[in-house]
């Protein structure tokens, strides 16, 4: 079995297990906590991305229906740590694009900006998109909701890495549940980290026909079982694939569910490095590189570390 390598509480460290050891000292998660996966870091500019992701056409600077009420901040497009279900998000796909009467040329790489939480084309309105925003892979291609767009409308959502909440095993908050504390997990090789994710259009029949902002576009990540050690934290996690996937995930004529499956079915490990942060990226209006620090180890109460198992703090 591969390593697992995490950071905790600032030291590089590598958990390195036998066979039918588990070498724990407090168990992993088993239970479903909350959503999963529910924020995440997007710090890099799209400059940044375009060359990273081999972009072709960048179509972020175009108008994009939001769902939010209020204005999104950070504004759409640019680097924001702390990305929450609703907002736009930028995502990269493999696309043809669009003439007048229809689809023109050969498939191209884009950057998109698109809301977070996917709407089905056949939903009644978008209020569906709040509980879709993760899709479980080991089920995605059979669930109504994400089964046309896993064969058809995949896309890759760029990332610095995602922020989980551990509830703890021995301390308890205010109203007596289980304390919960946040962790960041990035790729250990510093690389940018990209979700696999699927992507829809939902056109509103409460606007004109030929209203361009009449077409919402989703999306939802794809979470799968969490690895070793990273299940000390949350028993699941997002799939996170590398380069060497892109262009297969990416390609829309690579429709054959067995296709599908071979690339979500066993995410390599021991790529990421984990480590806990503050409690303020709680609020979605909380930003800055400050929400990426790792916080101290006499500032932990009842977290688990999620190498060796050891509870901290009490």
């Amino acid at each position: 079995m591969r390593p697992v390598h995490a950071l905790s509480y600032g030291i590089g460290l590598t958990l390195h297990r036998k066979p039918g050891d588990t070498g724990q000292t407090a168990p992993p998660a088993r239970r479903r906590l909350a959503r999963m996966c529910g924020r995440y870091a997007a710090s890099r500019s799209t400059d940044e991305l375009v060359e990273e992701l081999e972009i072709e056409a960048d179509h972020t600077a175009e108008p994009a229906r939001s769902l939010l009420v209020a204005p999104q901040s950070p504004p759409p497009g640019a680097g924001d740590y702390n990305m929450a279900p609703r907002k736009l998000a930028r995502v990269a796909l493999l696309r043809r694009p669009r003439g007048p009467d229809g689809p023109i040329g050969d498939p191209v790489r884009q950057l998109r900006l698109m809301t977070w939480g996917l709407v089905p084309s056949w939903a009644k309105d978008h209020k569906s998109g709040a509980r879709a925003t993760n899709a479980r892979a080991e089920t995605v291609l059979d669930k109504p909701t994400f089964r046309a767009a896993a064969r058809a409308r995949r896309l890759l959502v760029p990332a610095d890495g995602w922020y989980e909440w551990q509830a703890s095993p021995t301390a308890r908050d205010a109203r007596g549940r289980p304390r919960k504390q946040p962790f960041f997990v990035s790729r250990s090789d510093g690389d940018v980290l990209t979700f696999a994710g699927l992507y829809e259009f939902w056109k509103d029949p409460s606007f004109a026909p030929d209203d361009p902002l009449a077409w919402l576009a989703t999306f939802t990540l794809l979470t799968t079982a969490a690895e070793p050690g990273l299940d000390r934290i949350h028993d699941r996690q997002p799939l996170v694939l590398d380069r060497d996937d892109w262009a297969a995930w990416l390609d829309p004529e690579l429709t054959d569910p067995a296709h599908v499956s071979a690339l979500i079915a066993a995410p390599e490990h021991g790529r990421f490095q984990a480590w806990p942060v503050d409690h303020r990226v709680g609020s979605s209006s909380a930003q800055g590189p400050e929400l990426l620090a790792p916080l101290a180890r006499d500032a932990l109460v009842g977290v688990v570390d999620p190498v060796t198992g050891e509870v901290i703090g009490g």
